[in-house]
């Protein structure tokens, strides 16, 4: 295949892929709104955060890598595409070994909700790491239609996969709303289930044809597609640990909302319970009113100041962080500056998550179906954000492309709290002003720990990033300090409601 047939096949499949993300988009939009109408907004909320991010979580960490690394072409025109098949079968047993972890945490580590509220919690867990696993099955098939350049056969697969989804999620909220969580496992166990018929009916139909042979595929029959000797290709394994841990440095970094997940949970079901939705300040309990805008004056100080000392020692410790993790494969080149660009959109990660979950919780039900509108919008203008900053500045211009995004509905729910608390005597936005002294401090710290970094870090052997290591850790001390002299009422709101043992003295 030349270069501009390669270059054609892969405009038009990022063409079809920003099609189906659209689309995806749109339907999901649609499929929530229909879905809101018959069961509650927990039990979607649940789907939408918890369950959907065990199955990001786990096809990521199992497949991520593998793709990466046999989709890079390193060990050139020469290697073997049955060693290549061998290596991309391990993503099956890691996967079972993710779902299990997972699981445990989910239903263990994590505070399981309200059964009367949100039903079969467990086994929708469990169901939904097992769609997981299920997906596993096609990446061998996936990997080579990519590597192949099969066009239309993602898109087909997707396509059909969602639409089988879609129909029966409402199917089943129209006929048996009451199986809640098992109504979405097991329309995601279809959606997976789709996506791996297509690919095995695709190849089986497509191995050993005559288009098979006119386009030299290396492979000639259905029995090619299982493990067989040789084994792995062992340049190409270690090339794909190496993708594993960048990967899975990447998924915990994504994923940091989920540091104040029990935080936005928890608290929502406070303002839900405290506020009227849909009624202004002044028609409400003013003793109420008053408790939730100290409570929401005090989450955004917590999550505001949690942020900016991430931002700020992201920034000097990310190369030191990268190097020890993962030595010069991960240290050189990009990778120090999107770790610290990740740093800067944990920050808008929380802040993001303690508005919105206000803002859902005192929105009417217009409101909410307006936000709808919005999120939709801001959705398709996130990926053509991401495109063009992708294009111009690769994975730093798709991680600004987040904060962009991030920032909008930050500014949204702004907005709303602002217009919701203007005729009252309350200001909960001054949790977004830290005190000078602490700004002091971050700032003192953000430049002493970047010359630090200069100086010490990172070629000059141990004894100097202990040197480095040891600065940030005496600016992080100034910066506690900062934090305990002016910031007494964000104490007392930790020490009393979110530490156990000061919680019971202070009940």
């Amino acid at each position: 295949m030349s270069t501009q047939d390669v270059l054609k096949n892969a405009s038009t499949l990022a063409s079809y892929n920003v099609l189906l993300q659209v689309m995806f988009r749109v339907l999901t939009f649609l499929l929530n709104a229909f879905t809101l109408r018959f069961v509650s907004k927990e039990l979607i909320g649940v789907v939408n955060v918890r369950l959907t991010l065990l199955y990001s979580t786990l096809v990521f960490l199992s497949r991520e890598a593998f793709r990466r690394a046999c989709l890079s072409g390193v060990s050139g025109p020469n290697h073997s595409w049955r060693q290549v098949i061998n290596l991309l079968w391990l993503t099956l047993p890691l996967g079972v070994l993710w779902a299990a972890l997972l699981v445990c945490v989910w239903l263990w580590l994590l505070e399981v909700p309200d059964p009367l509220t949100v039903p079969y919690y467990g086994p929708a867990v469990v169901l939904f790491a097992l769609s997981g696993v299920q997906e596993l099955l096609a990446e061998p098939l996936w990997v080579l239609a990519q590597a192949h350049m099969f066009v239309r056969l993602k898109v087909v697969a997707e396509s059909l996969a969602m639409i089988a989804k879609c129909s029966m999620t409402v199917v089943l909220v129209v006929f048996a709303r009451e199986w809640g969580l098992y109504i979405f496992s097991a329309a995601h166990l279809v959606y997976t289930g789709f996506l791996v018929l297509c690919y095995a009916v695709y190849f089986i139909r497509f191995l050993g044809s005559q288009e098979a042979a006119k386009k030299g595929f290396p492979l000639h029959r259905v029995g090619d597609l299982l493990p067989c000797r040789p084994l792995v290709d062992w340049t190409l394994a270690r090339l794909t640990w190496s993708f594993f841990k960048q990967s899975f440095l990447k998924q915990i970094l994504t994923e940091a909302r989920f540091i104040f997940l029990p935080i936005e949970e928890s608290f929502y079901i406070f303002f839900a319970k405290v506020l009227e939705r849909g009624r202004d300040v002044k028609s409400q309990k003013q003793e109420d009113v008053a408790i939730a805008a100290e409570v929401l004056e005090c989450l955004l100080k917590l999550v505001l100041v949690v942020g900016l000392i991430i931002s700020v020692f992201g920034y000097a410790y990310s190369h030191l962080a990268l190097d020890i993790y993962g030595g010069s494969l991960l240290s050189s080149g990009a990778g120090p500056t999107l770790l610290r660009c990740y740093s800067c959109y944990v920050l808008l990660l929380a802040v993001n998550g303690v508005t919105e979950c206000f803002v859902f919780a005192a929105m009417s039900q217009k409101e909410v179906d307006r936000y709808n509108l919005v999120m939709l919008a801001l959705s398709v203008s996130f990926l053509f954000l991401s495109y063009m900053l992708t294009w111009w500045a690769g994975g730093v211009g798709f991680i600004q492309a987040n904060c962009l995004n991030m920032g909008l509905r930050i500014l949204h729910s702004l907005l709303y709290i602002h217009r919701y608390f203007q005729s009252s005597q309350w200001k909960p936005l001054r949790g977004l002003l830290p005190s000078p002294l602490l700004l002091l401090a971050l700032a003192v710290s953000a430049v002493v720990t970047a010359l630090s970094e200069g100086v010490f870090c990172c070629d000059s052997g141990w004894l100097l990033r202990l040197v480095h290591i040891a600065i940030g850790a005496a600016c992080l001390l100034g910066v506690f300090v900062a934090v305990l002299l002016t910031e007494t009422q964000l104490i007392q709101f930790v020490r009393t409601q979110l530490m156990p043992q000061y919680r019971k003295k202070h009940t």
